[in-house]
């Protein structure tokens, strides 16, 4: 999936727990086959090829993801969107970037984002894009779904506790050997060799969506690589957003909608789902959470 993947599994000897290991990896690779947007051969690629042209037919699985990406959409109003993936062509965060696109590049970018063209038929199993150009893509959803799916494999085969890591969407299940809880250390966004909040982990999932590991440095100013939909421009305002929920794909959508949404908009919101928490880090280094945490450093 271009992403790293940590994988720590507890079971009664090393032999096991690499085949147990081998097994997480076979299943993400399966998923990047089915939603990889740059393999050529995936159903998502297929998807984009023939958009303003005709419905593509694909497994459930992809349908079904697509679906809750929807919903993430209308929840968020907009503010989540698979769609963004059209705008990708204009801004590149690999350090080749030495100047911001045109004004016009922008404009036209948003012109194929919209997540009320995407269709989708329940009965024929089909993703349709309305727009020619409109492109859907899994960066924001894929690591944490295959989170999801590796816990529930190795949770099904009767493996006690682990941890699936995709790039920072994270799984866990059990504890550690010696009972105690897993935990998490949050980056301090503006030092990212210092953690400001260590949290334990019972049987959830967390992400972190933040501005400070993929970038681009233009005349001095910091673009993060999570776009705002609807001004095809990169968010502004927090540095990262750490969410706290049942699944990986849930507070992945969530920690990625907020970050565009900001501050304000964002505490509104995820105060509305009782078994979501989440801590939020300003572009300025404030702190503050979801009214469900407790004991936040500098939280105003």
């Amino acid at each position: 999936m271009g992403s790293r993947f940590d994988i720590t599994i507890s079971a009664k000897d090393s032999l096991s727990a690499e085949k147990y290991i081998d097994e997480c990896i076979a299943e993400v690779s399966r998923i990047e086959n089915l939603l990889s947007d740059w393999k050529s051969d995936t159903q998502v690629s297929e998807v984009n090829r023939n958009a303003g042209i005709k419905p593509v037919k694909v497994d459930k699985e992809v349908f079904e993801l697509t679906k809750r990406a929807l919903n993430f959409s209308k929840i968020t109003d907009g503010a989540f969107d698979i769609s963004f993936a059209a705008a990708e062509k204009i801004w590149k965060f690999d350090g080749s970037m030495t100047k911001l696109p045109s004004a016009e590049a922008v404009k036209e970018s948003v012109k194929k984002i919209g997540y009320q063209n995407i269709i989708l038929d329940e009965q024929h199993s089909t993703i349709f894009l309305k727009l020619p150009g409109m492109k859907i893509g899994f960066g924001a959803l894929g690591e944490g779904y295959a989170a999801d799916r590796c816990k529930e494999l190795m949770m099904a085969k009767g493996v006690p506790a682990g941890i699936v890591n995709g790039s920072g969407d994270m799984n866990t299940w059990g504890t550690q050997p010696d009972g105690t809880p897993w935990t998490i250390g949050i980056t301090n966004p503006l030092n990212k060799n210092k953690v400001f909040a260590v949290m334990p982990l019972r049987d959830n999932a967390v992400t972190t969506s933040g501005s400070y590991e993929k970038f681009a440095m233009i005349d001095g100013k910091r673009y993060a690589h999570i776009i705002n939909p609807k001004t095809g421009y990169p968010a502004t305002g927090l540095s990262s957003v750490t969410v706290f929920g049942p699944s990986a794909e849930m507070a992945n959508g969530f920690s990625t909608s907020l970050m565009v949404m900001g501050k304000e908009a964002g505490l509104f919101l995820i105060n509305q789902f009782h078994d979501l928490k989440c801590v939020m880090v300003t572009d300025t280094g404030e702190v503050f959470g979801s009214d469900n945490v407790e004991l936040i450093p500098n939280k105003k």
